[in-house]
């Protein structure tokens, strides 16, 4: 599937005339929660040539594609990503970290990386977790769940968690964030995460009392303990500085 992703980033390059610098799996595949027919999330940043910059107007800064066999695409152009990576942008920042990189720059992916890392703002990302654990809780609550929402849920619960508790980006392999649930907890959700991964999409379980309650318990600490939180680092110069130089590199 690699050469197939690999083939599909090519095509766009032609076809927008721009130069991909970083490519990466994100979703459950990268997660580590995949089920047999999920797809793949592809994710990207690129650049045009210096001169699409020089423009007083507004430009397109998204490019996304679907294929036919299952290839979700979705790219930012180069400002677009700098610009929100001075926020702090939660999904960004994932794709930075993602396991499953299919294509990278290195010189660009190990600077991104570093002001990532600078540019953290604790209070922002867990707020972004936070919103998404919550917009999971009505279906997670039903009599019977698709696995993916219980995952989800869980994944940025925990997510959350890790901020409070570690003041750091949290890994983005969901196996990763294991350590920090109770031990009882970990065991029910690799016996789901057995079950998702034999199971497509559209399986319905039972509803789990025990990963319901957990949920609303971590939901509960998340939120007690985001006023602690700071905020990241204002980069301008630095970020202008990086740009200007990608731009033209």
């Amino acid at each position: 599937m690699k050469e197939k992703i690999l083939e599909k980033l090519k095509q766009i390059e032609q076809k927008k005339d721009v130069e991909i610098l970083f490519a990466v799996e994100s979703g459950s595949r990268a997660w580590g929660f995949a089920s047999p027919d999920s797809d793949y999330d592809i994710r990207f940043i690129y650049k045009h040539k210096p001169e699409y910059y020089f423009s007083l107007w507004e430009k397109p800064d998204v490019i996304e594609f679907m294929t036919e066999d299952d290839l979700d695409g979705s790219g930012w152009d180069l400002r677009k990503a700098v610009k929100l990576l001075a926020k702090s942008n939660a999904p960004l920042i994932e794709w930075l970290f993602s396991p499953v990189v299919y294509y990278a720059n290195d010189d660009f992916v190990k600077q991104m990386q570093e002001l990532a890392v600078e540019c953290f703002s604790p209070i922002a990302v867990l707020h972004h977790y936070l919103g998404t654990t919550k917009n999971f809780m009505e279906v997670c609550e039903m009599e019977e769940v698709k696995q993916k929402s219980y995952f989800y849920a869980l994944r940025t619960a925990l997510a959350g968690k890790w901020i409070i508790e570690r003041n750091t980006f949290p890994p983005v392999a969901f196996a990763d964030l294991l350590s920090i649930a109770p031990h009882n907890i970990q065991e029910k959700i690799i016996e789901l995460q057995n079950i998702k991964a034999n199971q497509d999409e559209k399986y319905l379980h039972p509803k789990q009392v025990l990963i319901t309650d957990f949920l609303l318990e971590t939901i509960q600490f998340n939120q007690e303990n985001a006023s602690k939180l700071g905020s990241g680092k204002k980069l301008s110069e630095e970020l202008d500085l990086f740009f200007r130089k990608m731009i033209i590199k």
